[in-house]
């Protein structure tokens, strides 16, 4: 294909090239060809891998800074005209045609693009006449259900989901290119009311008062080291952790100077060398989890089986495509599921020994980026990752002289997070898991998947941010302390555009919570009613 041809390309030409296992995604009617930069990505693979076949314009201008944004552009192999209709990414199921197939081009696979197996039609046979429209949205979330070989089993699970569609279709913006096209207008608008009031500039002054909020916890943990009172030392070890850990969400947007360098290595100083988790294991799952939030196959933030599931989806044995692997529905899953709403505080009170397991995999598991500019972060990270079990470890748990000493030290320490690990979660278990397809809009995605927390201004050093999930996940990289200055336009936009704000006080929010663990734990007492149903019957008897 010569220089010319490849200036102007054909969305057939696109997905042939996608078959053929090229890295293609969309930037402001560029096609950018990403195969080469992969492997350098700092924000790791996965985050470009999620956006094949996509106009990730949304994604990319939220995540990277615009200085970012013009040098991805050398990687441009042509432009598209007109709108662009996304495909479904071939990690997340995909399906694409190679140029040699000679299939009709008004037949495009992709429109709904299944992941795996056929679609159960005859679960919308008896849909509305206004549901028609959306087949391939309902087509695209159960097949995964359907290809187990258990399509007697799955039908119920499949009707539920099915039902998570049409409330989320009934409650939020229709799917129609125009409406979605005109809320991405006026989001885009919204970014520049953003810039324009100066929001993406870091207030260095806020950071101050958490380097004294934060010397203070030191001391005083040291202090009551010294005298003995290891539970309250452990208590000012836990509240430290507590606040680093927002410090270092903040660098790991590049919210503090805005320069990836600069906030990586702060990052790595507060994360590793100070609380022994790794940021690039978090950084490289966080930003999927921004891409695909709140999806039961695709967002590590919402995958704890067998612990806990978000979602009845999960009953499937749904495959990860972050981790790669069948996340099983087995029976110890069954055994833990029907009392996860009992279990959320105590999995969140020990939830910090989780995180260790998971930085050590990434570190040593050869997850961590090992070309490009975030390389030789991976040996920082290592060097961080001693000196924190130095200190921690040996400084602290060995010279304590008693091990009922050590012990509690230990676990209060851990324990005193719990309110962190509850906020993290708090903002999407108790908001929607549905799949609406690729043709939702960056900004719709986030409002329908996230919530904030609704808290007087004083008790904004207690939440770190995170209690403004919803505004954070449209524009990562604003820092935190300008976030409630930025709630304000984010309301003022959903009103424009009518997506709903979901909006809980800390309570609320928690019941809300419990309540989703709740509803998906009599899901799958019902699922179980009716395998037993089944397995009575020979399997001719379908749960309806």
């Amino acid at each position: 294909m010569d220089r010319k041809r490849r200036s102007l390309l054909s969305r057939r030409e696109i997905e042939g090239l996608i078959a053929e296992g090229a890295n293609l995604f969309i930037i402001d009617q560029l096609v950018i060809k990403a195969d080469s930069w992969i492997p350098y990505h700092p924000g790791g693979e996965k985050a470009i891998q999620y956006m094949v076949g996509r106009d990730a314009t949304q994604e990319v201008t939220a995540l990277h800074s615009a200085e970012v944004k013009k040098r991805i552009e050398r990687y441009c192999i042509g432009k598209i005209e007109g709108r662009w209709k996304n495909f479904l990414p071939p990690v997340q199921g995909g399906r694409y045609r190679k140029i040699t197939n000679k299939a009709p081009d008004e037949y495009e696979i992709n429109d709904i693009a299944f992941p795996s197996g056929s679609s159960d039609s005859s679960l919308l046979d008896n849909a509305e006449s206004r549901n028609r429209r959306y087949e391939g949205v309902f087509s695209n979330s159960e097949s995964t259900c359907s290809s187990t070989g258990k399509d007697d089993e799955m039908a119920h699970l499949n009707s539920l989901t099915r039902e998570k569609i049409s409330l989320d279709l009934d409650k939020y913006p229709g799917l129609d290119p125009a409406v979605q096209d005109q809320i991405v207008f006026k989001y885009r608008l919204l970014d520049e009311r953003v810039k324009a009031e100066g929001l993406y500039q870091c207030n260095y002054w806020a950071y101050m008062i958490e380097l004294c909020r934060s010397s203070f916890l030191f001391v005083g943990m040291l202090l009551c080291l010294r005298w003995g009172w290891y539970a309250l030392s452990g208590i000012c070890m836990g509240v430290l952790w507590h606040q680093l850990v927002f410090v270092a969400h903040d660098a790991g947007h590049m919210g503090i100077t805005h320069n990836y360098h600069t906030d990586t290595v702060i990052g790595i100083l507060i994360a590793d060398f100070m609380g022994g988790l790794s940021i690039g294991w978090w950084k490289r799952s966080h930003n999927v989890h921004h891409i695909v939030t709140n999806s039961p196959e695709h967002d590590p933030d919402v995958q704890y089986l067998p612990l806990l599931a978000v979602s009845h989806r999960f009953f499937c044995s749904l495959r990860s495509s972050y981790y790669g692997r069948i996340m099983e529905y087995d029976s110890i899953a069954k055994s833990l599921i029907k009392f996860q709403k009992y279990m959320y505080y105590p999995i969140m009170v020990f939830g910090r020994l989780n995180l260790y397991r998971l930085s050590w995999e990434y570190l040593l598991g050869g997850r961590a980026s090992r070309k490009g500019p975030a390389s030789w972060y991976r040996y920082l990270e290592m060097v961080g990752q001693v000196f924190f079990w130095t200190w921690y470890g040996y400084g602290i748990l060995y010279h304590i002289p008693s091990n009922w000493g050590r012990f509690t030290f230990f676990m209060v320490s851990h324990m005193v997070v719990a309110p962190l690990h509850v906020q993290i979660t708090l903002s999407h278990f108790a908001m929607s898991t549905a799949d609406l397809g690729p043709q939702e809009s960056f900004p719709q995605k986030m409002l329908r998947t996230t919530m904030d927390i609704d808290c007087p201004q004083w008790l904004d050093f207690f939440h770190g941010g995170l209690q403004f999930q919803a505004i954070h996940h449209l524009f990562p990289r604003i820092p935190r302390h300008n976030l409630r200055r930025t709630q304000k336009l984010v309301q003022e936009f959903c009103i424009d555009v009518e997506i709903p704000y979901a909006l809980y006080g800390f309570v609320d929010g928690n019941k809300q919570v419990i309540s989703r663990l709740g509803e998906v734990s009599r899901q799958a007492a019902i699922l179980a009613k009716c395998q037993e149903v089944l397995a009575s019957s020979a399997g001719t008897t379908h749960c309806e």
